[in-house]
């Protein structure tokens, strides 16, 4: 059956993305990267949602997935960061401290092997997912493109590129409860917080732009938190 291959096909794109991104952030073209990120993440989406929709899944698609995404959410992200630490030339210790940017491969190799036996992240997921991240990461050179001065002056400094590597890595394999934008059904009751969360990130967007996606990911961490507390308060009841 055709239908079968569509998620798989979905994936590859994902991973085709992914390999012309990085092929970009090595010519320099951080923000063509980025672009191809967005584009990576879309069809990272559709090709769980299709074969949900499709009821074709498969063990064979998912480590697949897991492939797809250790290249364009794994590596990507780390190549970035590389190539942002790298410009900054003279306040650098030595180059090889842009080697820290790799910290999120390797953490994200971790998480995505772990998120294929941890059978509590079906429904949702445990640490930040890895694209997530390299969203966070991908806004970077976007944001220094059309922002203000002082966001670029920021996002260009050792020590703000150190601390998010730090930070996210960590991120990606702490044993923290975040809900996934998996839909079993479409009906405002049982995906509120869903709704919610993709009406305040459209508003940001359309208001802040790129501006708008690192604020966008740290309110789905946030928001996942408040979620995980009021649900532990219900039990406790």
């Amino acid at each position: 059956m055709i239908k079968k291959h569509i998620p798989n096909l979905l994936t590859s794109g994902n991973l085709f993305c992914g390999c012309i991104a990085i092929v970009e952030a090595f010519n320099g073209n951080l923000h063509i990267s980025a672009y191809l990120v967005g584009l990576a993440a879309i069809f990272d989406f559709l090709d769980g949602f299709a074969a949900r929709l499709l009821k074709v899944q498969s063990p064979m698609g998912k480590e697949l997935d897991s492939l797809a995404d250790m290249v364009s959410f794994g590596l990507l992200p780390g190549i970035i960061v590389y190539h942002l630490l790298l410009n900054l030339g003279d306040v650098l210790p030595n180059q090889y401290f842009a080697y820290v940017a790799f910290l999120i491969p390797i953490f994200s190799a971790l998480r995505l092997a772990n998120f294929n036996i941890d059978t509590r992240q079906s429904d949702s997921f445990i640490g930040v997912p890895t694209p997530a991240v390299t969203l966070l990461i991908a806004s970077f050179p976007l944001i220094c493109l059309e922002a203000s001065s002082q966001a670029c002056l920021l996002i260009n400094n050792i020590y703000f590129l150190t601390g998010i590597t730090v930070l996210m890595s960590y991120l990606l394999v702490a044993e923290l409860p975040l809900f996934a934008l998996k839909f079993k059904d479409f009906t405002f009751q049982n995906n509120k917080i869903r709704y919610i969360f993709i009406g305040v990130s459209v508003l940001l967007l359309v208001i802040l732009h790129y501006v708008a996606l690192p604020i966008i990911i740290f309110l789905y961490i946030l928001i996942s938190i408040i979620s995980n507390l009021m649900n532990s308060k219900k039990v406790v009841k």
